[in-house]
């Protein structure tokens, strides 16, 4: 059993592993452009996000019904809750299901008939992150957010994702302003492959309470200041870094001198089926490959739970926070 965590990188699309997707395609009668799983796996070699992303998009075509996505989320639990994940922050992209006609009820509903049992079923507490596209529209970002509207007992957040390249965040100032309104938490992608700068657009622009990714923090001393100096949790993926080359290798992540900033890193899995490994894999590996201590493990582990949002269960928390402290590594 790995050290509890919390996992607040995790998108539910990314966690299709190539058995449930051909499940799933025989379910629905959709036709993939691979013979078998290992045809499929081999295509998980990505020269970029977007060679990563063109894949992605294209495996969605199996999921289709309410029982598609309480089955995707049901097995992610599952595996999370054997790697110590003891509570998840979970990704969606409405707009990649709605444009091919997957109603945003649907895909709710769906994902809700796993969450709203994971705490008895996967010993796992659940929030749930809308994601807006920031290579489509900001007009369509918007009308995303006001159709989620009647399902916002269920949404804690929204999210920024995808192509992160050519579409800072500032382009959807608006929809993060309704966004506060609605009294929603605010995170966003930056700085995984978009500059610095686009890390200051997150926290200036859109008001996020975390930044996701932001790996490229390392680049401006000036922002990393800030960042410690504000407590600005940063939710890093480092096999995913390595999948996507923004890290050659994993022996050179900047994880432990980020450490030694004051940074308040948190290590999680981002898409574990394309990416090679789920949030203890994650762990696993940064352990192995960075040469990071026990305690070093036990603080990212704290920070997890620290910059959940957990404020509406503040016993939950200490609870967690307690369970971290108590771990004895072997």
């Amino acid at each position: 059993m790995s050290v509890p965590k919390a996992e607040l990188h995790l998108h539910i699309e990314g966690t299709l592993e190539p058995e449930l997707a051909f499940e799933l395609a025989a379910r629905n009668r959709v036709e993939l452009p691979y013979a078998e799983t290992e045809e499929l796996r081999k295509a998980y070699q990505f020269e970029d996000l977007q060679s990563f992303l063109n894949l992605y998009y294209e495996l969605m075509a199996v999921l289709r019904t309410e029982r598609d996505f309480e089955d995707l989320a049901n097995a992610y639990l599952a595996r999370a809750a054997a790697q110590g994940v003891r509570h998840a922050e979970i990704f969606f992209d409405p707009q990649a299901h709605t444009k091919r006609g997957v109603e945003l009820g649907t895909v709710v509903e769906g994902l809700w008939r796993a969450l709203g049992g994971s705490e008895a079923k996967h010993g796992v507490s659940t929030r749930l992150i809308m994601c807006f596209l920031r290579d489509d529209s900001a007009e369509s970002a918007m009308e995303t957010l006001r159709a989620a509207e009647p399902y916002l007992d269920r949404i804690t957040g929204v999210g920024l994702d995808s192509a992160e390249v050519g579409h800072p965040p500032v382009k959807f100032r608006e929809v993060y302003e309704a966004a506060a309104a609605l009294g929603l938490r605010r995170v966003a992608h930056a700085g995984e492959e978009g500059p610095p700068a686009y890390i200051t657009e997150a926290l200036d622009i859109l008001g996020v309470e975390r930044v996701d990714h932001g790996l490229r923090c390392v680049e401006d001393p000036a922002l990393v200041e800030r960042l410690v100096r504000e407590r600005v949790p940063l939710t890093l993926c480092p096999l995913s870094n390595v999948r996507l080359r923004t890290v050659d290798v994993l022996a050179e992540h900047p994880l432990p001198a980020m450490l030694d900033a004051g940074l308040m890193c948190t290590v999680n899995s981002d898409d574990p089926a394309y990416f090679g490994g789920y949030a203890g894999d994650n762990f696993d590996a940064v352990r192995q490959s960075l040469g990071l201590t026990d305690e070093r493990l036990r603080e990212l582990a704290r920070n997890s739970f620290l910059a959940s949002f957990l404020e509406d269960d503040e016993e939950l928390r200490a609870r967690y926070l307690a369970e971290v402290e108590a771990y004895e590594f072997r």
